[in-house]
């Protein structure tokens, strides 16, 4: 027995490609919601924290100034933290993949008949 969720012909406007009917899944739309509702924070998140450096820098030279260690001053650690949070940025995406938009996307590959499917 087919187990297979079958894509409603009326969603799509009819004599509409195949691709056009598992766009308008609800499989689908709960994919590109769930990768919206990530990305799009993260994104902010991302370019806020990358401008804060120059903007600081500029608007707070004093500070950023400041010797921490040696003559490492708060600018260099906070270049430095940029890395780390890209790292973290890429380890928080890599999780939700594997927990949320990769089980997703295994409901649409199955909606579309192609790809294996997990035993």
């Amino acid at each position: 027995m087919d187990r297979r969720p079958s894509i409603d012909a009326a969603q799509a406007p009819p004599g509409a490609p195949r691709w056009e009917a598992l766009k308008a899944s609800a499989e689908f739309r709960r994919l590109m919601t769930a990768r919206r509702n990530f990305i799009i924070p993260a994104v902010v998140f991302f370019l806020v924290y990358y401008f804060a450096l120059p903007l600081s820098n500029g608007l707070a030279p004093k500070l950023m100034n400041t010797k921490i260690i040696g003559n490492i001053n708060l600018a260099y650690v906070f270049a430095l933290s940029e890395f780390v949070m890209a790292w973290a940025l890429a380890y928080l995406y890599i999780s939700r993949a594997n927990k949320v938009f990769d089980p997703l996307a295994e409901a649409v590959r199955r909606l579309a008949g192609v790809g294996r499917s997990k035993p």
